[in-house]
């Protein structure tokens, strides 16, 4: 069983032009720390998984999932046709 937590950080900085600098300096982190909770090599406190669903104005289950996401390519072949 994986005990890790996926995200969508990086999908979402990349949609909102966000450096990986900015969110890091907006959440109060070392810019490291968000690579490495994008990469999935360090899991986020419920505070600071709160503070990044904050951020991007998000529902926390839409960053943060216990499951992988399915990949964006997957939704849209399910939903051309």
């Amino acid at each position: 069983m994986n005990d890790g937590v996926f995200n969508r950080i990086a999908l979402l900085r990349a949609e909102q032009g966000v450096s990986r600098r900015e969110l890091a300096d907006a959440l109060g982190v070392h810019y490291q720390t968000v690579g490495y909770l994008e990469r999935g090599e360090y899991s986020p406190s419920l505070q600071l998984a709160l503070r990044i669903a904050e951020f991007f104005q998000l529902p926390v289950e839409t960053v943060f999932s216990t499951r992988p996401f399915p990949r964006v390519s997957d939704g849209r072949a399910a939903s051309s046709g």
